[in-house]
């Protein structure tokens, strides 16, 4: 058997000299050579080493033995010390290769195309295992990124299902990014629920036209239609959950250059207050009028036009006017 004090730092020799040391308590280098039958300067080298260590003193030329339980207890505290910096660094380590390990998967992934794919249907099932998804999720809330390009789904969603992500948004378990078509906005009950959404946490843009349906779940589970394009209705809301990084990843960049594009709702604060303009406007009011309606100055009024122009792409009043009627932002 192995020396059980060399996991504390003491070779066999400087065992068999503590323990001289103990024995003699008080004794110079020459009276521990003649105990250790040894020479005195390899002796003294050792003893040199255990003061380092703590487990004896030097005074006046003489070593004296510490009493084993506080000498050798301070060096076990040490080493367990040591021990927890290393577990410390051991675990460090692991995190960075569970990230390796990831991209050695997807690489290996799209190499040999071994993809975990689940076929599911209905759209009970869709809302439902998003929901699952983020119960489930490691390190909640689980970001979701979804485009959504039909009416029928949105309508769908605002009627059946919103009410499930919402509740999981306040419960901390999900956070929902969304792109929808800018002509579902004026469908009914969409803007109570994309409010609500966005109240608990969620982000909506909107663009003129989407792709096709896809979404992201955290880094490692997507969601792709039977068929790319078109209504999820109308096919019977048939989908695919692919587990596979490769696939996440390309979704979620191609959904990240749709987000760029997309422009933000036309509600909250700021949003309020160019439709309030744009909808005076649109009654024939003039800037002084519509600055008398609302309370404001005129120069409020101006920039609050500029910003809807922006908001809007147009290079005109009366084209913002035109784009606003269009996205639903008049009625």
């Amino acid at each position: 058997m192995s020396d059980p004090f060399e996991t504390l730092g003491l070779d066999p020799a400087q065992t068999a000299l503590y323990s001289a040391v103990l024995r003699l308590h008080k004794a110079t280098r020459t009276d521990l050579a003649q105990a250790m039958d040894g020479p005195v300067e390899k002796v003294g080298r050792q003893l040199d080493d255990l003061v380092k260590l703590g487990v004896i003193d030097e005074q006046s030329g003489q070593y004296l033995a510490r009493h084993p339980a506080a000498a050798l207890g301070r060096v076990i505290a040490e080493r367990l010390d040591r021990l927890a910096e290393e577990s410390r660094m051991i675990d460090s380590a692991l995190g960075s290769i569970r990230g390796l390990i990831r991209d050695y998967d997807a690489g290996r992934d799209y190499r040999s195309g071994p993809f975990t794919v689940e076929m599911a249907s209905g759209a009970d099932v869709l809302y439902e295992s998003v929901v699952g998804l983020s119960i489930q999720s490691h390190s909640p809330p689980l970001t979701l990124l979804t485009a959504v390009p039909d009416e029928r789904t949105i309508t769908d969603f605002a009627r059946k299902f919103a009410d499930p992500w919402i509740d999981a948004q306040q419960r901390k378990l999900l956070t929902v990014r969304a792109i929808i078509p800018v002509s579902s906005l004026v469908l009914p009950g969409v803007r109570d629920q994309l409010t609500r959404l966005v109240e608990t946490g969620g982000q909506i843009r909107t663009l003129d036209r989407l792709p096709s349906w896809f979404m992201t779940a955290g880094p490692e589970v997507a969601g792709l239609p039977a068929h790319w394009g078109g209504n999820l209705p109308d096919h019977a809301y048939n989908f695919y959950l692919v587990r596979t990084s490769v696939v996440v990843g390309m979704l979620r960049s191609l959904f990240e250059e749709l987000w760029g594009r997309a422009l933000p709702l036309p509600w909250g604060r700021r949003g309020d207050g160019m439709v309030q303009v744009l909808r005076l406007a649109a009654q024939g009011m003039c800037d002084d009028s519509i600055a008398r309606q609302l309370g404001i100055s005129v120069r409020t009024v101006r920039a609050r036009f500029a910003d809807a122009m922006t908001e809007l792409g147009a290079q005109s009043r009366f084209h913002a006017g035109v784009e606003a009627a269009r996205r639903g932002w008049l009625r």
